[in-house]
C-alpha cells in the first residue's frame, strides 16, 4: 500500500499529463493501482481513473476532515501495489492560512513523500532555489524528488540537474520534453472531460509512451515504497438500504461532474441509477427522481437546444412534481434559455430565469450555505460545499424560494442559492456525500415521500 503525492510549485505545471501518464505505464505493466485527487475536482479524476483502470477518488481536508480523509485513503489504496494522490495548487498552497488543508499538509497525513513536478521554461539555476524553499518551508513534509517538465533540450537538462545536484538534496527522478501530443486542451474549467473526447485512450497511451521514456518509473515505486500510511480503515457502519428508487442520471459529454463515492452512495440505499443522455434520448425514462450534475452545458448548447424532445419530457415529468436535483451545469440546463459567445440557446424552461455565460468566475471555491425553511430535503448544520461556475442567472422571476442563505461564496446571487421551484432544487453549489452531509439519503427520503405521496393520491382516485 505504498505511495506518493504528486505536487507543484504552482497550477499548470503539468501534473495531471505526467500523473496520468505515470499510471497508464505502471497499468501496463500489470500493477493493481489506486489514483486520488487532492480538493474538489471532477476533471482531473476522470483522466487518472481511465489510466489506472479504477475509479479514482477526492481527498478534501475543508469538505471531509482529516479522520475521514484518512479512513478514505486506507480504505480504497489497500490491496494496491501503488496508490498516487495528485495535489492541487501548489505544495503549500490552501484555504487555510496555517496550511491545514495543503498539499504538504495531506502529504503529511497519510505519510507519504512528495515528488514535485517543476515546469521548468525559461529556468536554470533558479529552478534550484525555487526547489530549495520548497522543500525546506516545512520541514516535517518530506520532498523526496522532482520530474523536470517540459525541458527544453539535452543542455538545458544538464544545467537543471547540475544546479539541483549542488543546491538541494532532491533527486531528479525525470525529465520530460516539451511534446505537443502530450497535452490535453484545457478551456474555463480546467482540463477537457476525458469523457468528451474520442481519443482519450490513445492521448493517455501517449502520455504513458513520454513518461515512460523520460521518468525513473522504479525509483518512484522505490520511493513509494517508504511511505508511512495511517493504519486500516476503521470498520463501516452496515448500511440499511432504504426504499427501492429508480433515479435516473445525466451522463453524457455535457453533464459527467460526480463524485464516485456520492453515486455509491446512492447504490448503498438502494437506488438504482438510470444514466440518461440528455444529447440522444428521446424522452426521460420510468424513473422516480432525476440528479443532474455538473459539466459543460454551453459548450454543448446548440446539441442540447437541438434535442427538443427530451427537453419537453423532461419538463412535462418536472410539471407532474418528478423531484430533480441539479447541480451547476444542471441548474444552467433547467433555465429557460443560455447565452455564450453570441448564441442564446433553449432549455428545458423549468426555472423562470436566463443563463449568462462570463468571460471570467462568477462564483469560485468553497462556500458555507445556510439552509432555509423552503430547503424540500433539510439537514441540521451548515453546509459545506464548493463552487465553480462562469454564469449568472438574468430576467430571474419574481417570489422564488430559495433553499440556501449563502455565508460564504457568490451563489445564484444576492447571497441566495438553491432555486426551489416545486419538487426541485438547482443549485450552483456542488455537495459531497462527506463530512457529515448525507445529503444522498436526504434527496431520497425525499423521493420516497413524494412517490407515496402521488401512490396515495392515485389510490384515493381510483377509490
Amino acid at each position: 500500500m505504498g505511495g506518493v503525492l504528486l505536487s507543484a510549485a504552482w497550477r499548470s505545471s503539468g501534473k495531471t499529463t505526467l500523473a496520468t501518464g505515470m499510471l497508464a505505464a505502471l497499468a501496463a505493466r500489470g500493477l493493481r493501482l489506486q489514483p486520488f485527487k487532492k480538493g474538489p475536482d471532477y476533471i482531473d479524476p476522470q483522466w487518472l481513473g481511465l489510466a489506472a483502470g479504477r475509479a479514482c477518488r477526492n481527498l478534501d481536508l475543508h469538505l471531509q476532515g482529516a479522520q475521514e480523509v484518512s479512513a478514505d485513503w486506507s480504505r480504497h489504496a489497500a490491496g494496491t501495489d501503488f496508490a498516487l494522490v495528485e495535489g492541487n495548487l501548489g505544495l503549500h498552497d490552501g484555504f487555510d492560512l496555517e496550511g491545514r488543508d495543503s498539499n504538504a499538509a495531506l502529504a503529511r497525513l497519510l505519510g507519504l513523500p512528495v515528488v514535485l513536478v517543476l515546469d521548468v521554461r525559461g529556468m536554470s539555476r533558479g529552478a534550484a532555489a525555487l526547489l530549495h524553499g520548497l522543500a525546506t518551508f516545512d520541514r516535517e513534509t518530506r520532498v523526496a524528488g522532482v520530474i523536470l517538465n517540459r525541458v527544453g533540450g539535452s543542455r538545458h537538462e544538464a544545467k537543471l540537474r547540475a544546479a539541483i545536484e549542488r543546491y538541494t538534496d532532491l533527486a531528479v527522478l525525470g525529465a520530460v520534453g516539451e511534446d505537443r501530443r502530450l497535452g490535453v486542451l484545457e478551456r474555463h474549467l480546467g482540463l477537457v472531460p476525458a469523457g468528451e473526447m474520442a481519443d482519450a485512450r490513445s492521448r493517455v497511451a501517449a502520455m504513458a509512451e513520454a513518461v515512460s521514456a523520460s521518468v525513473d518509473l522504479d525509483a518512484i515505486l522505490s520511493l513509494a515504497g517508504t511511505a508511512q500510511p495511517p493504519g486500516a480503515a476503521p470498520a463501516r457502519p452496515p448500511v440499511t438500504p432504504g426504499a427501492p428508487l429508480r433515479i435516473a442520471i445525466a451522463q453524457d459529454r455535457a453533464f459527467g461532474f460526480y463524485y464516485t463515492d456520492d453515486l455509491e452512495a446512492f447504490r448503498e440505499a438502494g437506488a438504482t441509477l438510470v444514466p440518461v443522455d440528455t444529447l440522444r434520448d428521446a424522452a426521460l425514462p420510468d424513473v422516480d427522481g432525476l440528479f443532474i450534475g455538473g459539466g459543460f452545458p454551453e459548450s454543448l448548447g446548440a446539441e442540447l437546444a437541438a434535442n427538443a424532445p427530451f427537453r419537453h419530457s423532461l419538463r412535462h415529468a418536472i410539471e407532474e412534481g418528478l423531484p430533480v436535483y441539479a447541480e451547476c451545469g444542471g441548474l444552467m440546463y433547467l433555465a429557460r434559455s443560455l447565452a455564450w459567445r453570441g448564441h442564446v440557446w433553449e432549455m428545458v424552461g423549468a426555472l423562470p430565469a436566463d443563463v449568462v455565460m462570463h468571460a471570467k468566475p462568477a462564483g469560485k471555491g468553497y462556500v458555507k450555505l445556510e439552509e432555509t425553511a423552503d430547503h424540500p430535503w433539510p439537514g441540521d448544520a451548515p453546509v459545506q460545499a464548493h463552487e465553480f461556475h462562469y454564469s449568472t442567472l438574468e430576467n430571474v422571476g419574481p417570489g422564488l424560494a430559495y433553499a440556501y442563505r449563502v455565508v460564504r461564496g457568490e451563489g445564484t446571487g444576492g447571497g441566495r442559492d438553491g432555486i426551489v421551484a416545486g419538487n426541485v432544487l438547482a443549485s450552483y453549489a456542488h455537495l459531497r456525500n462527506a463530512g457529515g452531509n448525507g445529503w444522498v439519503r436526504r434527496f431520497l427520503g425525499h423521493v420516497a415521500r413524494v412517490k407515496a405521496d402521488r401512490a396515495a393520491a392515485v389510490a384515493r382516485a381510483e377509490g
